[in-house]
């Protein structure tokens, strides 16, 4: 190597060194992408929270899936929701991206997003658990997992001991004494107290405004509700201006960060979720819910969870050869959506069960969803 290839190569090497000492970021940087279709408030406000999150972090690369637009970020590009989703899938696969953030995403049965938001009493962080997606179908099940979830989330973002609380909704003491018993049973987790006078691990309204645990345990369409009212509280409701979005779904075995915001998410929220993705991906998410889920099982979760059952005999029905399915059918009840879609099965129609934003959904191809939604609505399964 001559004199001056190895002074152009010096040139380089402090150059970024004095870069890295002026930002604050040495290392690779972790890549976060967004897709930038869907909102009610259009491409541009989410362009504005990507290209805002990216002067925030100067630790992480910010991308965008979607049209082409005017930005000195980088662009993927695809021009519909749907490609876009397809596209976001393929990066995360193949760890071109370690985390996106979208909107409208329907995860599998098993997996519910994890969200955050800021407490109005203290500015306090509080993981609200779950926001969208179920995590089961039965109630008490769906929150107990939730609780497990929760907690991977929060060791996720470096709360070693997240200190979690139960929202006194319906079924919060048939959670509670399921997540005692995992307790006794040997999976480790802390229960907070309430701040009320009375104390306890079912926490109240109280609790929610000052952020009393680390974690707040419930269903999902409440936190869904949650998530609206902490995010939207100041501004009327057309825009959701604070807090890191619905979060990550999460769920036993899934590998994937891909975080949730709503169609009415302002740049702000935008921003903070693309650094919620970041953080939950630099402390491995996915690594640290398997092994979570994996503790609890072994505490015996599979049994402590006590669900009624009404005591039919279950028709036993083929699964047709399994297809793409992309079109929703929306409007079913989470206590039938098996249900639901065995009786799509029997008619030889492959589906799968999801949940969309706006509840449960079966899932199936496009030539199969006008007989389908027939066969459904015959069943009273929908309206």
């Amino acid at each position: 190597m001559s004199n001056k290839a190895i002074k152009e190569l010096l040139k380089d090497v402090l150059f970024d060194v004095a870069d890295a000492i002026e930002t604050g970021s040495f290392g690779e940087k972790i890549k976060v992408g967004i897709t930038l279709l869907g909102s009610e408030h259009g491409a541009e406000e989410l362009l504005k929270g990507a290209e805002l999150a990216q002067r925030q972090n100067q630790d992480i690369e910010v991308v965008c899936v979607g049209p082409k637009m005017d930005t000195e970020l980088k662009i993927y590009e695809a021009n519909t929701e749907e490609e876009q989703h397809k596209l976001m899938e393929e990066l995360l696969d193949s760890k071109e991206i370690a985390a996106c953030v979208t909107m409208h995403y329907s995860f599998p049965i098993g997996v519910s997003t994890v969200g955050k938001v800021i407490a109005p009493a203290n500015g306090k962080d509080l993981i609200i658990a779950n926001t969208t997606g179920t995590s089961a179908t039965d109630r008490v099940e769906a929150m107990v997992r939730n609780a497990i979830s929760g907690i991977a989330t929060a060791k996720a973002c470096g709360i070693k001991e997240p200190k979690v609380g139960i929202l006194n909704v319906e079924g919060a003491r048939a959670v509670e004494r399921a997540l005692i018993k995992l307790k006794d049973a040997g999976y480790e987790f802390s229960f907070t107290e309430s701040m009320r006078s009375d104390g306890g691990a079912v926490m109240r309204g109280n609790d929610l405004l000052a952020a009393t645990p680390d974690v707040m345990v419930m269903d999902s369409l409440t936190g869904n509700v949650m998530m609206k009212m902490f995010s939207s509280y100041t501004t009327g409701g057309s825009y959701e201006a604070s807090g890191y979005g619905y979060g990550p779904g999460v769920g036993s075995d899934y590998d994937r960060i891909i975080m949730i915001l709503s169609r009415a998410s302002g740049a702000p929220v935008a921003a903070n979720a693309i650094s919620y993705a970041a953080e939950v991906a630099k402390g491995s998410l996915c690594s640290v819910a398997k092994s979570e889920f994996a503790a609890a099982k072994k505490a015996g979760l599979d049994t402590v969870i006590e669900v009624k059952k009404a005591a039919v005999e279950e028709e036993e029905v083929a699964i047709p050869p399994k297809k793409s399915v992309t079109e929703e059918i929306p409007g079913i009840e989470i206590l039938d959506l098996d249900d639901a879609a065995k009786a799509v099965w029997k008619a030889g129609i492959y589906a799968e069960t999801g949940m969309g934003c706006t509840g449960p959904v079966v899932l199936v191809a496009p030539e199969d969803h006008e007989k389908a939604e027939e066969i459904l609505k015959t069943a009273g399964y929908i309206s």
